[in-house]
Protein backbone atom coordinates (compact mmCIF):
# COMPACT_ATOMS: atom_id res chain seq x y z
CA UNK A 1 0.00 0.00 0.00
CA UNK A 2 1.35 3.46 -1.03
CA UNK A 3 1.02 6.00 1.91
CA UNK A 4 1.02 9.86 1.35
CA UNK A 5 0.42 12.70 4.21
CA UNK A 6 -0.79 15.89 3.16
CA UNK A 7 -0.30 18.47 6.09
CA UNK A 8 -1.86 21.70 5.66
CA UNK A 9 1.32 23.55 6.75
CA UNK A 10 4.21 21.84 8.39
CA UNK A 11 5.51 18.35 10.13
CA UNK A 12 5.04 19.00 13.79
CA UNK A 13 3.85 22.52 13.24
CA UNK A 14 0.91 22.29 15.41
CA UNK A 15 0.11 20.27 18.73
CA UNK A 16 2.77 17.25 18.20
CA UNK A 17 6.31 19.36 18.40
CA UNK A 18 4.37 21.58 21.66
CA UNK A 19 3.78 19.27 24.11
CA UNK A 20 5.03 18.17 27.25
CA UNK A 21 6.93 15.10 26.17
CA UNK A 22 5.52 13.07 28.33
CA UNK A 23 5.79 9.31 27.50
CA UNK A 24 3.50 7.79 30.12
CA UNK A 25 1.40 4.86 31.19
CA UNK A 26 1.10 6.38 34.81
CA UNK A 27 -2.72 8.14 35.63
CA UNK A 28 -4.05 6.66 32.02
CA UNK A 29 -7.69 5.69 31.31
CA UNK A 30 -7.78 1.99 31.83
CA UNK A 31 -8.95 2.10 28.52
CA UNK A 32 -5.28 3.04 26.96
CA UNK A 33 -3.45 1.28 29.58
CA UNK A 34 -2.44 -1.92 28.19
CA UNK A 35 -2.18 0.25 25.14
CA UNK A 36 0.40 2.42 25.83
CA UNK A 37 2.06 -0.61 28.22
CA UNK A 38 2.47 -2.01 24.70
CA UNK A 39 4.08 1.66 23.22
CA UNK A 40 7.11 1.39 25.56
CA UNK A 41 8.80 -0.90 24.15
CA UNK A 42 7.66 0.76 20.37
CA UNK A 43 9.35 3.35 21.84
CA UNK A 44 12.85 1.62 22.15
CA UNK A 45 12.58 -0.28 19.46
CA UNK A 46 13.47 2.36 17.37
CA UNK A 47 17.60 2.36 16.09
CA UNK A 48 20.01 3.87 18.32
CA UNK A 49 20.52 6.93 16.05
CA UNK A 50 16.81 7.71 16.43
CA UNK A 51 16.65 7.33 20.00
CA UNK A 52 19.67 9.74 20.42
CA UNK A 53 18.14 12.61 18.36
CA UNK A 54 14.99 12.57 19.70
CA UNK A 55 16.10 12.41 23.15
CA UNK A 56 14.16 9.60 24.33
CA UNK A 57 14.94 8.31 28.21
CA UNK A 58 13.38 6.09 30.08
CA UNK A 59 13.76 7.62 33.76
CA UNK A 60 9.80 7.21 34.85
CA UNK A 61 7.38 9.53 35.48
CA UNK A 62 6.36 11.18 39.05
CA UNK A 63 3.26 12.09 40.62
CA UNK A 64 3.54 14.20 44.02
CA UNK A 65 0.83 14.44 46.25
CA UNK A 66 -0.15 17.70 48.66
CA UNK A 67 -2.85 15.85 50.70
CA UNK A 68 -4.04 12.72 51.72
CA UNK A 69 -6.91 13.20 49.59
CA UNK A 70 -4.61 12.98 46.32
CA UNK A 71 -2.85 10.25 47.60
CA UNK A 72 -6.25 8.60 48.29
CA UNK A 73 -6.52 9.28 44.19
CA UNK A 74 -3.32 7.78 43.26
CA UNK A 75 -4.01 4.29 45.69
CA UNK A 76 -7.20 4.38 43.57
CA UNK A 77 -5.70 4.22 40.23
CA UNK A 78 -2.95 2.12 41.14
CA UNK A 79 -5.57 -0.54 42.83
CA UNK A 80 -6.77 -0.81 38.76
CA UNK A 81 -4.11 -0.75 37.30
CA UNK A 82 -2.24 -3.50 38.95
CA UNK A 83 -4.25 -6.09 37.14
CA UNK A 84 -2.16 -4.63 34.27
CA UNK A 85 0.87 -5.38 35.50
CA UNK A 86 2.37 -1.56 35.52
CA UNK A 87 5.31 -0.91 37.51
CA UNK A 88 3.91 1.96 39.05
CA UNK A 89 4.34 2.09 43.14
CA UNK A 90 3.55 4.43 45.75
CA UNK A 91 6.13 6.64 47.67
CA UNK A 92 6.66 7.78 50.88
CA UNK A 93 7.36 11.18 51.29
CA UNK A 94 10.98 10.27 52.09
CA UNK A 95 11.31 8.55 49.35
CA UNK A 96 9.45 11.91 47.74
CA UNK A 97 12.34 13.94 49.39
CA UNK A 98 15.27 11.71 48.18
CA UNK A 99 13.75 11.76 44.32
CA UNK A 100 13.46 15.76 44.23
CA UNK A 101 15.36 17.87 45.82
CA UNK A 102 14.66 21.50 47.50
CA UNK A 103 10.89 20.65 46.98
CA UNK A 104 8.70 20.81 49.79
CA UNK A 105 5.18 20.51 50.89
CA UNK A 106 4.39 16.89 49.35
CA UNK A 107 3.32 14.13 51.67
CA UNK A 108 4.38 10.99 49.31
CA UNK A 109 3.71 10.37 46.07
CA UNK A 110 3.74 7.81 42.96
CA UNK A 111 5.95 6.61 40.56
CA UNK A 112 6.46 4.49 37.39
CA UNK A 113 10.18 4.33 36.70
CA UNK A 114 9.59 2.32 32.88
CA UNK A 115 7.51 5.70 31.72
CA UNK A 116 9.88 7.94 29.63
CA UNK A 117 10.07 11.17 28.09
CA UNK A 118 11.65 12.31 24.59
CA UNK A 119 12.13 15.88 23.07
CA UNK A 120 8.58 16.48 20.76
CA UNK A 121 9.92 19.26 18.49
CA UNK A 122 12.82 16.98 17.61
CA UNK A 123 11.34 13.76 17.63
CA UNK A 124 7.64 14.32 15.35
CA UNK A 125 10.05 15.34 12.19
CA UNK A 126 13.00 13.18 13.06
CA UNK A 127 10.32 9.92 12.77
CA UNK A 128 8.32 11.66 9.80
CA UNK A 129 11.97 11.86 8.11
CA UNK A 130 11.91 8.25 8.89
CA UNK A 131 8.83 7.25 7.47
CA UNK A 132 9.83 9.16 3.77
CA UNK A 133 12.72 6.65 4.13
CA UNK A 134 10.79 3.78 4.11
CA UNK A 135 8.35 4.94 1.53
CA UNK A 136 5.77 7.16 2.30
CA UNK A 137 5.59 10.09 0.72
CA UNK A 138 4.88 13.75 2.67
CA UNK A 139 3.55 16.41 1.12
CA UNK A 140 3.77 20.04 3.53
CA UNK A 141 1.42 23.26 2.93
CA UNK A 142 -0.81 20.66 1.09
CA UNK A 143 -4.53 20.72 2.67
CA UNK A 144 -7.01 18.37 1.97
CA UNK A 145 -10.23 20.26 1.01
CA UNK A 146 -12.81 17.81 0.35
CA UNK A 147 -13.40 14.00 0.39
CA UNK A 148 -14.77 12.60 -3.09
CA UNK A 149 -17.45 9.79 -2.03
CA UNK A 150 -19.35 8.11 -4.44
CA UNK A 151 -22.23 5.55 -2.88
CA UNK A 152 -20.64 5.85 0.52
CA UNK A 153 -17.32 5.02 -0.76
CA UNK A 154 -14.20 6.65 -0.81
CA UNK A 155 -13.07 7.19 -4.36
CA UNK A 156 -10.31 10.26 -3.80
CA UNK A 157 -9.20 13.12 -1.95
CA UNK A 158 -9.46 17.16 -4.15
CA UNK A 159 -5.91 19.05 -1.87
CA UNK A 160 -5.19 21.98 -3.13
CA UNK A 161 -2.61 20.78 -5.07
CA UNK A 162 -4.83 18.99 -7.14
CA UNK A 163 -7.14 15.37 -7.00
CA UNK A 164 -5.70 11.99 -5.71
CA UNK A 165 -6.98 9.12 -6.46
CA UNK A 166 -7.62 6.71 -3.69
CA UNK A 167 -9.70 4.13 -1.51
CA UNK A 168 -8.43 5.01 2.38
CA UNK A 169 -8.19 7.92 4.11
CA UNK A 170 -7.04 8.57 7.50
CA UNK A 171 -8.29 11.87 9.24
CA UNK A 172 -5.94 12.46 12.09
CA UNK A 173 -6.01 16.66 12.02
CA UNK A 174 -5.92 17.13 15.91
CA UNK A 175 -7.73 20.37 16.73
CA UNK A 176 -8.77 20.27 12.90
CA UNK A 177 -10.49 17.39 12.47
CA UNK A 178 -14.02 18.15 13.80
CA UNK A 179 -14.25 20.75 11.33
CA UNK A 180 -13.52 18.51 8.79
CA UNK A 181 -15.71 15.87 9.08
CA UNK A 182 -18.80 18.36 9.56
CA UNK A 183 -18.02 19.69 6.35
CA UNK A 184 -18.87 15.78 5.35
CA UNK A 185 -21.46 14.96 7.72
CA UNK A 186 -20.16 13.43 10.35
CA UNK A 187 -20.87 15.19 14.16
CA UNK A 188 -17.88 14.74 16.66
CA UNK A 189 -18.21 16.54 19.67
CA UNK A 190 -14.19 17.60 19.63
CA UNK A 191 -13.13 20.76 21.05
CA UNK A 192 -9.95 22.35 21.94
CA UNK A 193 -8.57 23.85 24.73
CA UNK A 194 -5.00 26.21 24.64
CA UNK A 195 -2.32 24.75 27.11
CA UNK A 196 0.53 27.19 27.79
CA UNK A 197 4.17 26.34 29.01
CA UNK A 198 7.38 28.01 29.10
CA UNK A 199 11.15 26.66 28.83
CA UNK A 200 13.19 27.72 31.78
CA UNK A 201 16.58 27.59 33.21
CA UNK A 202 17.74 26.58 36.72
CA UNK A 203 21.28 27.32 38.39
CA UNK A 204 20.38 23.04 40.16
CA UNK A 205 18.66 20.37 38.80
CA UNK A 206 16.03 19.21 41.47
CA UNK A 207 15.02 16.27 39.48
CA UNK A 208 16.29 14.38 36.28
CA UNK A 209 13.19 13.10 34.68
CA UNK A 210 9.63 14.21 34.65
CA UNK A 211 6.99 15.21 37.68
CA UNK A 212 4.01 16.80 38.94
CA UNK A 213 1.50 17.62 41.41
CA UNK A 214 -2.00 19.66 41.39
CA UNK A 215 -0.56 23.25 40.58
CA UNK A 216 2.98 22.39 38.41
CA UNK A 217 4.20 20.27 36.01
CA UNK A 218 7.81 20.06 34.94
CA UNK A 219 10.26 17.90 32.87
CA UNK A 220 14.28 17.91 32.44
CA UNK A 221 15.13 18.19 28.65
CA UNK A 222 18.39 16.89 26.92
CA UNK A 223 19.86 20.37 26.98
CA UNK A 224 19.53 20.96 30.86
CA UNK A 225 17.32 23.46 31.31
CA UNK A 226 12.88 21.98 31.85
CA UNK A 227 9.74 22.53 30.14
CA UNK A 228 7.20 24.19 32.90
CA UNK A 229 3.82 24.41 32.70
CA UNK A 230 0.60 24.55 34.40
CA UNK A 231 -0.92 21.03 35.48
CA UNK A 232 -4.37 21.65 35.16
CA UNK A 233 -5.07 24.78 34.12
CA UNK A 234 -6.16 25.91 30.16
CA UNK A 235 -7.49 28.42 28.46
CA UNK A 236 -11.15 27.79 26.36
CA UNK A 237 -12.07 30.12 23.36
CA UNK A 238 -16.27 30.33 23.00
CA UNK A 239 -17.44 29.20 19.55
CA UNK A 240 -20.12 27.60 17.72
CA UNK A 241 -19.03 24.25 18.33
CA UNK A 242 -19.20 25.00 22.27
CA UNK A 243 -22.91 25.83 21.94
CA UNK A 244 -23.54 22.36 20.01
CA UNK A 245 -21.66 20.43 22.42
CA UNK A 246 -22.03 22.07 25.80
CA UNK A 247 -24.56 19.02 27.08
CA UNK A 248 -21.95 16.46 26.39
CA UNK A 249 -18.71 18.48 28.11
CA UNK A 250 -21.36 18.97 31.76
CA UNK A 251 -19.08 16.31 33.76
CA UNK A 252 -16.22 16.90 32.56
CA UNK A 253 -16.60 20.77 33.52
CA UNK A 254 -18.06 20.26 36.74
CA UNK A 255 -14.78 18.49 37.27
CA UNK A 256 -12.40 21.02 35.85
CA UNK A 257 -14.79 24.26 36.06
CA UNK A 258 -12.20 25.83 38.11
CA UNK A 259 -9.07 25.48 36.24
CA UNK A 260 -10.89 26.53 32.22
CA UNK A 261 -10.21 30.17 31.65
CA UNK A 262 -13.04 31.27 29.38
CA UNK A 263 -12.64 33.18 26.44
CA UNK A 264 -15.94 34.95 24.37
CA UNK A 265 -13.96 33.87 20.91
CA UNK A 266 -11.33 32.49 19.48
CA UNK A 267 -9.15 34.44 17.13
CA UNK A 268 -10.08 34.70 13.38
CA UNK A 269 -9.80 31.18 11.53
CA UNK A 270 -8.99 29.31 14.33
CA UNK A 271 -11.08 25.94 14.14
CA UNK A 272 -14.03 27.18 16.30
CA UNK A 273 -14.03 31.00 15.59
CA UNK A 274 -17.09 32.62 15.04
CA UNK A 275 -16.41 33.48 11.23
CA UNK A 276 -14.62 30.05 10.24
CA UNK A 277 -16.47 28.80 7.55
CA UNK A 278 -18.48 25.31 7.72
CA UNK A 279 -19.19 24.54 4.32
CA UNK A 280 -16.55 25.00 1.45
CA UNK A 281 -16.28 23.60 -2.50
CA UNK A 282 -13.52 21.38 -3.40
CA UNK A 283 -12.19 25.14 -5.33
CA UNK A 284 -13.05 27.44 -2.40
CA UNK A 285 -9.89 28.04 -0.56
CA UNK A 286 -10.54 26.45 2.90
CA UNK A 287 -9.63 27.08 6.61
CA UNK A 288 -6.97 24.47 6.43
CA UNK A 289 -5.44 26.94 3.96
CA UNK A 290 -6.05 30.45 5.31
CA UNK A 291 -4.14 29.15 9.04
CA UNK A 292 -1.45 27.26 7.85
CA UNK A 293 0.18 27.09 11.50
CA UNK A 294 -1.70 27.18 14.52
CA UNK A 295 -0.40 29.64 16.31
CA UNK A 296 -1.81 30.60 19.56
CA UNK A 297 -0.24 33.01 21.88
CA UNK A 298 0.12 31.58 25.76
CA UNK A 299 -1.55 32.92 28.72
CA UNK A 300 1.40 34.90 30.40
CA UNK A 301 -0.52 35.66 33.02
CA UNK A 302 -1.08 31.78 34.11
CA UNK A 303 2.87 31.24 33.33
CA UNK A 304 3.67 34.45 35.97
CA UNK A 305 1.16 31.67 38.16
CA UNK A 306 2.99 28.97 37.73
CA UNK A 307 6.60 30.27 37.65
CA UNK A 308 5.67 31.67 41.78
CA UNK A 309 4.28 28.05 42.51
CA UNK A 310 7.68 26.55 41.12
CA UNK A 311 9.67 29.24 43.08
CA UNK A 312 7.32 28.23 46.49
CA UNK A 313 7.73 24.28 45.50
CA UNK A 314 11.44 24.74 45.37
CA UNK A 315 11.81 27.94 47.84
CA UNK A 316 16.32 27.23 47.70
CA UNK A 317 16.21 27.56 43.80
CA UNK A 318 13.60 30.55 43.87
CA UNK A 319 12.45 31.93 40.36
CA UNK A 320 13.61 30.25 37.26
CA UNK A 321 15.18 31.98 34.33
CA UNK A 322 12.61 32.15 31.29
CA UNK A 323 13.92 30.77 28.18
CA UNK A 324 11.18 30.94 25.95
CA UNK A 325 7.24 30.51 26.09
CA UNK A 326 4.52 29.18 23.91
CA UNK A 327 1.22 27.45 23.42
CA UNK A 328 -0.68 24.49 21.98
CA UNK A 329 -4.10 24.41 21.35
CA UNK A 330 -5.37 20.69 22.07
CA UNK A 331 -8.30 19.03 20.92
CA UNK A 332 -10.21 17.02 23.60
CA UNK A 333 -13.41 14.78 24.19
CA UNK A 334 -16.27 14.57 26.66
CA UNK A 335 -14.56 11.57 28.13
CA UNK A 336 -11.06 12.64 27.36
CA UNK A 337 -10.43 9.27 25.24
CA UNK A 338 -10.17 9.63 21.92
CA UNK A 339 -11.86 8.51 18.44
CA UNK A 340 -9.78 5.73 16.69
CA UNK A 341 -12.52 4.22 14.44
CA UNK A 342 -14.08 3.08 11.20
CA UNK A 343 -16.49 5.78 10.16
CA UNK A 344 -19.79 5.43 8.49
CA UNK A 345 -18.08 6.20 5.29
CA UNK A 346 -16.73 3.16 3.73
CA UNK A 347 -12.64 3.53 3.82
CA UNK A 348 -12.46 6.18 6.04
CA UNK A 349 -11.14 6.17 9.42
CA UNK A 350 -10.85 8.49 12.02
CA UNK A 351 -8.20 9.27 14.75
CA UNK A 352 -8.28 12.53 16.59
CA UNK A 353 -8.93 13.52 20.14
CA UNK A 354 -6.23 12.39 22.14
CA UNK A 355 -6.70 14.66 24.94
CA UNK A 356 -3.32 16.25 25.31
CA UNK A 357 -1.96 12.62 26.06
CA UNK A 358 -1.35 11.31 22.69
CA UNK A 359 2.05 11.79 22.28
CA UNK A 360 3.45 9.06 24.16
CA UNK A 361 0.77 6.60 23.09
CA UNK A 362 1.51 7.67 19.08
CA UNK A 363 3.14 4.33 17.83
CA UNK A 364 0.74 2.25 19.39
CA UNK A 365 -1.88 4.04 17.99
CA UNK A 366 -0.10 4.05 14.84
CA UNK A 367 -0.75 0.33 15.01
CA UNK A 368 -4.33 0.38 15.15
CA UNK A 369 -4.92 3.15 12.79
CA UNK A 370 -2.76 0.92 10.41
CA UNK A 371 -4.95 -2.50 11.72
CA UNK A 372 -8.35 -0.06 10.41
CA UNK A 373 -7.21 0.90 7.38
CA UNK A 374 -6.07 -2.87 6.16
CA UNK A 375 -9.43 -3.56 7.41
CA UNK A 376 -7.35 -6.20 10.39
CA UNK A 377 -8.58 -6.58 13.97
CA UNK A 378 -6.42 -4.58 15.84
CA UNK A 379 -4.15 -6.21 19.09
CA UNK A 380 -5.99 -4.14 21.36
CA UNK A 381 -9.54 -3.56 22.35
CA UNK A 382 -10.71 0.10 21.05
CA UNK A 383 -14.62 -0.62 21.82
CA UNK A 384 -14.28 2.94 24.13
CA UNK A 385 -12.66 4.85 21.09
CA UNK A 386 -15.76 3.96 18.90
CA UNK A 387 -17.43 7.28 17.34
CA UNK A 388 -20.96 6.16 17.95
CA UNK A 389 -20.45 6.26 21.97
CA UNK A 390 -21.55 9.95 21.16
CA UNK A 391 -24.59 9.10 19.11
CA UNK A 392 -26.58 7.26 21.97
Amino acid sequence: MKVLLCEKGRIAGEQSSRNWGWIRQQGRDYAELPIMMDTIPLWKSLNEKILEQIGFRQKGITYLARSKAKLAKFEQWLDGARQYGVDTRMLSQREVGAMISEGRGWIGGMTTPSDAMAEPFVAVPTLAQAAAEDGVIIRENCAIRTLDITGNHIQGVATESGYVKCERVVVAAGAWSALFLKRHGIHLPQLSVLSSALQIELATAPHDAAAADDRIAFRRRTDGSYTLTPWSTHDFFIGPDAFRNFSAYIPQLREDFTSTRFRLSAPQNYPDAWRTPRRWSKIDETPFERCRVLDPKPNQKELSRVLKQFAAAFPKIGTPRIIRSWAGMIDTMPDVLPVVDQASISGLTIATGMSGHGFGIGPGMARIIADLVELRQPSWSIEQFALARYST
